[in-house]
């Protein structure tokens, strides 16, 4: 093959990838300029992976498509369609709805994904799925195929995807790739000679000077080189290789012309839809195969034949007409051949070609043939009003609504790209300013969803162009400042936004005003607004008509006012705990209210609560979220068999879902677990990945969270001072990593640290102020924490008493808080000789430390026990020790008795990486089968 001269690097790279497809899968894409090569690579993967007994699935994205949420991904599966009836109930109706084979509510876009690998995976071949020109694909499309490459080590699936350079694609920001770079003088020289051996020296000489080592110029130009501009012109390759082709074009007869503008303005091949639309254009001139001959002549188009979607490659045919080139089984007539195949399909050679097809056209041809397809449309309304769109000169509100309705439509099926696209070509066609207005804003609101900033600031300028209402001018507002929690916008502050919550409500609008007062709560959970700010919220909060016991004023108080308002959050959700519906949105809401109060089985009860629920509809933006509050409430009670796979997963699909600052937070909690465990230099290592994120934006809890895992690992690690010093920042009003909540949960730590080091003074300082707190609010959290300091701090005639005291307040499903009572009362009675006493506490600790899996907490207590007198038996490392917490999770689920399916499920894996999962986890843990899991993991607390 000519066009993989000087490859030979690259086709190792493929051919290693293709070469264990039946093992194991991966994903690669491929980028390059336009003719650089990327196609000839990926035909010849494909050959080679047939070779290897896999079955080829592909997909071209298309430009005309990217309105179409989810047409690349049907294109791609609708040869092992059949399978979707064998997938698992949710899965199953989420793909039906997302491919148009049935209806129902919106399927989120993850579920979506783990239904496609599911489908994929239980096909029972190797596959090789190529996606071309997947910088064209539906967002909706790309998205589904980056979640699934994302999940392909275990699988006999290799993706490979070709992507041009300077053109964005979500796949190729996420997955490794291969950039084909020109060729090298000596072989585009080869090349050269091969295509054109008689060429004039000189020409030659510039040719290859201006095609600059692109194989698609130097085997395209020398058949235009009569076109004198073309050399003598300075233009960027792809407009001279445009202009190449649209030379061809010039010459063709005007009908041939006419069906290949049609066919280039098409979002889909069919030849019967070209042949028809081309007709009505022509006035109703009859239209048939033998009308492109002279385009397959001119090298411009080649045949695709089978069923749609099925993008089985049909012969070249440029250069040798077209009749009697049907493909066996398809029908080779002699009139027409390959064309008039049932289901035949037209290809242009290279998507140059269309665009070169496209611009060479008039505006009057373009409308022409819109409306052409428009009419053939009848029976499509959904891609008709496209077409209808583009043949409009002015304002059309009719076209404009329908457009709108095919938003909405779009958004139904979770393409949000394609909602906001089609809400911008109705806003363009709106018969008024305040229309226009209110649909570039409804299409920015989507822009905030799909996380594209760049969007959304182009859709508000436009907007600001109009005459705004009140309302839109909040909105925009809102949208404005909705990125990434806040922390990154500085448009409008938690004043601004208060008082625009109480004027849009004033206005009439309750929901809005309730969506901008959560997202200023936001931001008082994020950074520190000081107290004006927080009253301010306050005061509209209350002024709103809610029922006290409305999740979302709960959780705005708990946000906003989590020491004033502690009492009336605590009681709220004591009253909702139980009644929320199975609701995960509410859930979610009520778990973060309880994490700001200190209320840790609350917060870790209605989380998990969340967790399930969203992970039953696939909304893995929001399991995300929920996840990382079930992870620090879980870790904070010490409960690290749930809280170890909680904060990975957490970590793994906020990465996923693009929430940078949920990732910082994961991370910090993960780093905070590794430090009890007393994993040191992993602690480190992701304190400083959390802080990197953290420290631009000034992301308080990820800060004070990454302090409180850098005090443990001080404390852990005997350096007192240090532990101080990080605790103690927290407490400090003037540093970054201070946060009104979370400073009331570290008082123990700081204490502890402030003994060891001699800051009790100090430490007495902040434990006084924080005594003033705990009068307002009724938080589980700083109560205990308090009732520690002032055993650990007081005086030999008051310690035993409250050492008791603490001891006897209702530590239910506190372990780790009781486990460090025992410990702290232990030391304290061995020092004043009763080591007898200390005996019972210091066991105590060493046994709830042991079971929690925290290392350095129960060599600490054996340590003490020697000390009193008492040996202890070896500790056994557990599970935690041997697995990865995502190994954990899996076996976890394992041992409640979960299939692999099921536990696929829960995980967004395939079961077939499940299944490689165990059979690694097996031998760590000195088992054989997943019937030993429940005894290995039985010394868990639970």
């Amino acid at each position: 093959m000519r066009t993989l001269l000087g490859r030979t690097a690259e086709q190792e790279r493929l051919s290693a990838l293709v070469a264990g497809i039946t093992e194991s899968g991966g994903a690669l894409v491929i980028r390059g300029a336009a003719g650089i090569g990327k196609s000839a690579l990926a035909a010849e993967a494909a050959t080679q992976a047939r070779a290897a007994g896999a079955k080829v699935l592909s997909v071209t994205g298309s430009e005309s498509e990217q309105n179409f949420p989810y047409a690349g991904l049907h294109q791609l599966l609708h040869p092992v369609r059949k399978g979707i009836d064998a997938l698992p109930g949710s899965q199953r109706e989420a793909l039906r709805i997302a491919l148009c084979l049935a209806d129902g509510d919106i399927p989120d876009l993850y579920l979506v994904g783990m239904a496609a690998l599911n489908l994929l995976s239980d096909t029972g071949t190797p596959l090789l799925l190529l996606a071309e020109d997947a910088h064209w694909l539906d967002q909706a499309s790309a998205d589904v195929l980056a979640f699934v490459a994302r999940r392909l080590d275990s699988e006999p699936i290799v993706l490979l995807a070709t992507v041009r350079d300077g053109v964005p694609s979500q796949l190729d920001t996420e997955l490794p790739s291969l950039h084909l770079e020109p060729l090298t003088d000596d072989v585009a020289s080869t090349l050269l000679d091969e295509v054109a051996p008689t060429l004039d020296p000189s020409v030659r000489k510039r040719l290859l000077s201006e095609a600059a080592g692109n194989p698609l110029a130097l085997a395209e130009l020398p058949a235009t080189i009569q076109a004198d501009s073309l050399l003598k012109a300075t233009l960027p390759l792809n407009t001279r290789l445009e202009r190449a082709f649209g030379a061809r074009i010039s010459t063709l007869p005007a009908d041939t012309r006419m069906c290949l503008l049609v066919a280039a303005l098409n979002d889909r091949g069919s030849l019967s839809e070209m042949f028809e639309a081309a007709s009505a254009a022509l006035g109703g001139a009859p239209v048939g195969a033998e009308t492109l001959t002279p385009a397959a002549e001119a090298g411009l188009i080649e045949a695709a034949l089978g069923g749609a979607g099925a993008n089985v490659a049909g012969a070249n045919v440029a250069g040798r007409g077209i009749a009697g080139q049907g493909e066996p089984g398809q029908g080779s007539s002699g009139q027409g051949g390959a064309w008039l195949a049932v289901g035949g399909r037209l290809a242009f050679r290279h998507p140059l070609m269309r665009s070169a097809i496209v611009q060479a056209a008039t505006a009057a041809e373009h409308r022409a043939a819109h409306r052409a397809l428009a009419d053939a449309l009848q029976k499509d309304p959904e891609r008709q009003v496209w077409h209808l769109a583009a043949a409009a000169t002015t304002a059309d509100e009719g076209i404009a609504g329908v457009l709108v309705e095919a938003a909405e439509r779009a958004r139904y099926r979770g393409g949000v790209g394609a909602a906001i696209a089609g809400l911008e070509e109705a806003a363009r066609l709106s018969e008024s300013g305040e229309l226009r207005a209110d649909r570039l804003l409804r299409a920015a609101d989507l822009g905030v969803e799909a996380g594209r900033s760049d969007l959304v600031e182009r859709l508000l300028a436009e907007a600001s162009r109009e005459e705004l209402s009140f309302q839109h001018r909040a909105r925009a507002t809102w949208i404005r400042s909705s990125f990434d929690d806040g922390l990154v916008d500085d448009t409008a502050g938690p004043i601004e936004l208060a008082k625009l919550a109480r004027s849009v409500f004033e206005d009439g609008d309750l929901d809005l005003a309730m969506r901008i007062l959560w997202g200023a709560g936001m931001r008082c959970f994020w950074a520190e607004p000081g107290p004006e700010a927080r009253q301010h919220l306050l005061d509209v909060a209350d002024s709103l008509p809610l029922d006290e016991h409305d999740p979302r004023l709960i959780a705005i108080l708990a946000y906003v006012a989590p020491i004033e308002r502690g009492k009336a959050v605590a009681a709220g959700l004591m009253e909702l705990a139980g009644q929320t519906g199975g609701d995960p949105e509410v859930e979610r809401f009520l778990g973060s209210a309880a994490l700001q109060i200190g209320a840790f089985e609350l917060a870790a009860r209605f989380s998990a609560s969340a967790a399930a629920g969203l992970r039953a509809q696939g909304r893995l933006g929001l399991l995300a979220r929920a996840l990382a509050v079930h992870a620090c409430s879980a870790t904070r009670l010490g409960n690290l068999d749930v809280a170890l796979p909680a904060a990975e997963e957490a970590a793994r699909l906020a990465k996923e879902t693009h929430q940078i600052f949920m990732y910082g937070f994961a991370l910090s909690a993960q780093a905070e677990i590794a430090a009890l465990r007393g994993l040191y230099a992993e602690a480190a290592n992701l304190i400083a990945e959390a802080e990197q994120v953290a420290l631009a934006a000034g992301a308080r809890p990820i800060l004070a969270t990454v302090q409180l895992a850098r005090g443990l690992s001080a404390l852990g690690e005997g350096r007192h001072a240090d532990a101080f010093a990080d605790l103690h920042r927290v407490f400090d009003l003037t540093e970054p990593s201070y946060q009104l909540a979370l400073r009331c949960y570290l008082i123990a730590d700081l204490t502890e640290a402030a003994i060891r080091c001699g800051q009790e003074d100090a430490a007495r300082k902040i434990i006084q102020r924080l005594e003033k707190d705990a009068q307002q609010t009724g938080s589980p959290s700083l109560h205990i924490g308090l009732r520690y300091a002032r055993a650990a701090l007081a005086s030999d005639d008051d310690a035993e008493k409250l050492f008791l005291a603490a001891l006897a307040g209702d530590l239910t499903g506190w372990p780790l808080e009781r486990g460090r009572l025992h410990l702290a009362f232990g030391e304290w009675l061995r020092r004043h000789r009763r080591a007898a006493e200390s005996r019972v506490h210091l066991r105590a600790a060493r046994e709830t430390f042991d079971a929690l899996g925290l290392i350095p907490w129960s060599e600490r207590a054996r340590s003490e026990l020697r000390a009193a007198g008492e040996t202890s038996p070896r500790r056994t490392p557990d599970a935690r020790e041997q697995l990865t917490p995502h190994e954990l999770s899996i076996a976890q689920l394992a041992a409640e008795g979960l299939t692999n399916r099921e536990i696929g499920q829960r995980l967004y894996l395939s079961h077939r990486t499940v299944s490689t999962h165990l059979h690694r986890i097996f031998p760590k843990l000195g088992i054989t089968s997943r019937a030993d899991l429940p005894a290995v993991l039985r010394n868990s607390p639970g």
